[in-house]
C-alpha cells in the first residue's frame, strides 16, 4: 500500500515538455533530464497538471532518485535493501475531482521499463477525496510482494483480467487489483473498476475520486536498479 505524500516545493516544466507530455510515449532522455531529485518528497508539478514524487516513505531505505522530462517520460534509480517493507512509492499524479456518477470516462495509459530482479510492484494508486478508500491496480510485479487483505476472487474488467482483494490499514480500505499475468504496456478503463466497486459489490459509495497516481512501489532494489516510465498519461471526463 503506497502512502500519501507531502509536498515541499513546486517546479514547472516549459512549454517544449508539456508537449512531450502530450505525446505520450517519448523516448528515454538522451541528456540531463529537464529535473531530478534525490530529496525524500522531492516533487514538481508539470504545466498539464501532473505532479511526481520521489516519495520515500517506507523504514530502512535506502538511496533512491528520481529524474523527469516530462509526466509521461520519467524514471527512478533506487538502491534499496533486499528486507521486508515497502520502501518508496515514486509516482506521477493526476487530481480529477469528480464523482464516480459523475465521471463518464476514466482511462489511462502506461508504457514501462523494469528490472528482472528486486522486488516491487508497478501500480495505480487511486484515492477517493477524503482518503477514506484506496484502489490499487498492480499491472506488473515481482519477488517478495503482496497485497492487504483476502482474495476475493477474479474478475474481468477494464480491460483486464485480475485477481481482487480487500483489506483495511487501520487508517483507510483497500482495494487491490492484481492482473493476473505481468503487463509492461496498455490502458486501463477505469471508471468500469470504480462503478464494479461501488454498484456490484457495495463496498463503497458515490466517492469523489481524487488522486490517480502511478509509480513504482518499491520493496526491495539491492545494488541499484531502474524503473522507468516510457508513457503515461491520464484521461477524465
Amino acid at each position: 500500500m503506497a502512502t500519501r505524500t507531502r509536498t515541499l516545493s513546486t517546479f514547472v516544466l516549459t512549454p517544449a515538455t508539456a508537449v512531450a507530455a502530450l505525446i505520450g510515449f517519448a523516448a528515454a532522455p538522451a541528456q540531463a533530464a529537464i529535473w531530478s531529485s534525490s530529496d525524500q518528497w522531492g516533487n514538481y508539478t508539470t504545466t498539464d497538471g501532473y505532479t511526481l514524487y520521489n516519495n520515500i516513505w517506507g523504514s530502512g531505505a535506502g538511496s533512491q532518485s528520481i529524474w523527469a522530462n516530462s509526466s509521461s517520460n520519467w524514471g527512478v534509480s533506487a538502491n534499496h535493501p533486499n528486507t521486508g517493507g515497502i520502501k518508496s512509492y515514486p509516482n506521477a499524479k493526476k487530481v480529477v475531482g469528480k464523482s464516480i456518477t459523475a465521471l463518464s470516462s476514466l482511462t489511462s495509459n502506461y508504457n514501462v521499463t523494469v528490472p528482472s530482479s528486486g522486488a516491487y510492484n508497478t501500480s495505480y494508486d487511486i484515492w477517493d477525496t477524503d482518503y477514506d478508500y484506496e484502489l490499487m491496480l498492480w499491472v506488473n510485479y515481482n519477488g517478495a510482494v503482496g497485497p492487504l487483505g483476502t482474495s476475493q476472487g477474479t474478475v474481468t474488467l477494464g480491460g483486464h483480467s485480475w485477481t481482487v482483494y480487500k483489506g483495511d490499514n487501520g487508517a483507510n480500505q483497500v482495494f487491490s487489483f492484481l492482473r493476473t499475468s505481468d503487463s509492461a504496456s496498455g490502458s486501463v478503463d477505469i471508471l468500469p473498476i470504480l462503478k464494479w466497486i461501488k454498484d456490484t459489490k457495495g463496498w463503497w459509495g458515490n466517492e469523489t475520486i481524487g488522486d490517480v497516481q502511478f509509480g513504482y512501489e518499491i520493496t526491495s532494489s539491492p545494488g541499484g536498479l531502474n524503473f522507468t516510465t516510457n508513457g503515461f498519461g491520464v484521461s477524465a471526463s
